[in-house]
Order: C-alpha cells, then structure tokens, then sequence
C-alpha cells in the first residue's frame, strides 16, 4: 500500500479500458473479403452450428464474423460488408455480415425482419 506522500508525488495509475472496436476503426461498416468459411458450435448450455467467417478486412485485421439467417452463398474471396455485434454464445466473433449488400445475397421468401437479412418485399397479389 502506497503512502500519503507516495501517492502525493506519484498518484494513481489509471486502468485502461480495452477497446472492444478495434478492428472497425470507429467506422459503422467496414468491407472486406472472406478467408475462409466455416461452422463452429456455441457454448454450452445451447446447441447448433453458428455460420461464421473469417475476414479480412480493408485496413488489414483478421476478424471472425457471423452469417445471420437461413443457408448463406459465401464462400472463399468473396467481397463482404461487416457491421458491428457480437454473438453472445460464440466467443471471438464481435461481429456480423450484413445480408444483401456484395456478394452475400440477402434470403429469399424471409416474410418477418426482411431489413435486416436484405430479402426484398413479397409480390402481393
């Protein structure tokens, strides 16, 4: 334990935070090409196979990304945009591809939350 006159000359080291955004230097979307894609099964009270990729993004970090929703046409090379949000039972991945933009198409015949998979508006009849 430090002293009055210790802490008056020195004072105390500040604890610094650890920067969860690293890898998307402050920027809301970030592009990026796919190194590999793969499956990985979450921890451990839940039970599936989460679609994530590696990418690698335009400023050069490595990153693991989730690929929301139903079935998925990525694979290797192919150009992606990343947006923030981490996957709660996958440790590593802090983000998410966002459907419909580049080469990752958004689902087709998705009728609920279609903004966020980038499927188009059903042909009303």
């Amino acid at each position: 334990m430090p002293t009055k006159n210790q802490l008056i000359r020195h004072g105390r080291e500040e604890k610094r935070r650890t920067d969860r955004t690293r890898a998307s230097d402050q920027c809301p979307q970030k592009q990026g090409v796919c190194l590999r894609v793969s499956t990985r099964t979450p921890k451990k009270p839940n039970s599936a196979l989460r679609k994530i990729a590696k990418v690698r993004l335009s400023n050069r970090h490595d990153i693991f990304a989730h690929i929301p929703g139903e079935r998925h046409n990525s694979q290797e090379h192919s150009i992606v945009l990343v947006r923030g949000g981490r996957v709660k039972d996958s440790p590593g991945v802090k983000s998410h591809r966002i459907r419909g933009v580049k080469d990752l198409l958004g689902i087709p015949d998705r009728r609920t939350g279609r903004s966020k998979y980038g499927a188009e508006r059903p042909k009303s009849k």
